[in-house]
Formats: C-alpha cells, sequence, structure tokens
C-alpha cells in the first residue's frame, strides 16, 4: 500500500474548520451611561503566538496608525498523536459509493490534532469578553461536522475538546510600555485519517451459503441441509438483467442428496 499516491485534505480540512468556530467574534465598548459606542470584529489569523508578540515589541506606540489592532485571535496546530482509545481492526473494510461507482475504503485511523488558540488583548475587559464567547460552547467538547472525503461523501462529527486555558499578564517596564494580556486555550480535534480509497468491483457477494444444524452446537450436531444461492451470470453487476441459481443439499446418514433450480428477476 505504501507508495500510492493519495491525499484527501483532512488535517488541512481539520485546521480550517477549527479556525472557523472563532472566525465571528465581536467585543463592545460602552460609555458610562451604558450605551455602545463601537463594535469591533476580532481579527483571527493562523500563526505562533512569538510572531505576533515580535511585531507588539516592535511597534511599541499605542498611538500609530500601523500598530496591531488589539484585541487579536491567533491559532496554530500544535501536535498530531494515535488514539488508542478509539482503535478499530485496522483490516476491516467498508463499502462506499463514488458516484456510480462502488469502492472499498479501510476503516479510519483515529488521530487527536492538537491546537493552541491565543487571545492578545491591551484591556482586560476586552479580552473577558472574548474569553466568555468561547467557554459556555466547550463542556467540554464541542462536535464540529467536518467532510472528511468529498469523493465518497464521508462526513464525520469530530469533537473539539477545551484541555485547559491560562493566561498571562505582561504589564513591565513604565507607562509608554504597552501591556500585554495573553489568554491561551489548549484544544484537542478527534479526528480520522483515511487510507487509500479502491475500486471495488469484485467485492460484490456473489454466494450466499447457509447450513443447517440439528442442534445449536455445531461441535456434536448433524448437518441436515445446505442451501446456496449464486447470481446467474456469476459476473452479473448490480444494474444487469441476471437471475439466480439455488441450490438444495440435504443429508441423510451419510449420504447427500442435492436439487437445483433457477430464478429469473
Amino acid at each position: 500500500m505504501l507508495g500510492t499516491y493519495y491525499y484527501h485534505e483532512i488535517i488541512r480540512r481539520t485546521v480550517i474548520a477549527f479556525g472557523t468556530l472563532f472566525n465571528d467574534i465581536n467585543i463592545r465598548h460602552k460609555n458610562s451611561a451604558g450605551s455602545s459606542i463601537s463594535e469591533i470584529k476580532v481579527p483571527l489569523a493562523y500563526g505562533p503566538i512569538q510572531k505576533f508578540l515580535a511585531r507588539i515589541e516592535q511597534q511599541p506606540e499605542l498611538n500609530k496608525p500601523i500598530a496591531m489592532t488589539l484585541p487579536r485571535l491567533a491559532f496554530e496546530m500544535t501536535s498530531i498523536q494515535y488514539d488508542p482509545t478509539r482503535k478499530a481492526n485496522v483490516t476491516q473494510t467498508f463499502k462506499a459509493l463514488d458516484g456510480a461507482n462502488l469502492k472499498k475504503v479501510f476503516l479510519p485511523v483515529p488521530y487527536n490534532i492538537g491546537f493552541q488558540l491565543n487571545l492578545i488583548s491591551k484591556i482586560q475587559d476586552d479580552a473577558l469578553q472574548v474569553v466568555e464567547q468561547i467557554l459556555p460552547y466547550f463542556q467540554p467538547s464541542f462536535n464540529l461536522t467536518v467532510d472528511l472525503v468529498d469523493s465518497i461523501g464521508e462526513k464525520r462529527d469530530i469533537p473539539i475538546v477545551l484541555d485547559n486555558v491560562s493566561f498571562t499578564d505582561d504589564y513591565e517596564g513604565d507607562f509608554s510600555t504597552r501591556r500585554i494580556l495573553i489568554y491561551t486555550f489548549n484544544f484537542t480535534a478527534k479526528t480520522y485519517l483515511f487510507g487509500p480509497i479502491a475500486d471495488s468491483t469484485d467485492g460484490l457477494i456473489r454466494k450466499v451459503q447457509v447450513d443447517y444444524y440439528t442442534s445449536t452446537d455445531t461441535t456434536t450436531a448433524k448437518r441436515e441441509m445446505r442451501y446456496t444461492v449464486t447470481p446467474d451470470p456469476i459476473d452479473a453487476q448490480p444494474d444487469d438483467d441476471f437471475g439466480f441459481n439455488e441450490s438444495i443439499e440435504m443429508f441423510f446418514d451419510g449420504k447427500e442428496y442435492s436439487s437445483t433450480q433457477k430464478t429469473d428477476i
């Protein structure tokens, strides 16, 4: 199997789906009378927190137009780890349709993808507004439906688990130093990775065989009858016009008696 090219974009889709959870968060500023005077959409970007902290340190002046807008959300993928608690039989397969073609698909492999979401703010109230819009949805998980494999229409609910929350308040230096509040959320996405998808024209059931015994204990019971059904012709496809061959074998005192009949459909 190794060396067969395939790419389902599952990890990429999981990253995008995770980011969409936090791309529509807003904060409001109010005056002393409690009336809203402004509403700001919190920017979201992919990247490590160190990248954004470096930009802030290079633009420390609060009044410069080019200074980075805060608050801001940044997220990144931090780990990929196999999850043995969701393991299934590696050789087990299931059938799926790719248009009109029948495909053979091995059961997916469970993997946990770690994410870190960072909230950067200079005002505590701005940060708390964002925090309270995130935490209630995770108890501790939130199910997100992701289209994992387009070709077979495989969609699964991926639990996004909130592992922990922490924060730091870097408020050092003189009054001209920009205050930085950082809230860190660590998440785990319980996704699945699929292997290559193969054609399954030879995976059709072409023979059914049922044995009847004198009792349920097959180690001591005697076989009384065997019923067998096959398609006619044997290489018939699901959309073909075909019939069935039915065979019945009876067993009496060690002797075999059989009969065969044909059924058209």
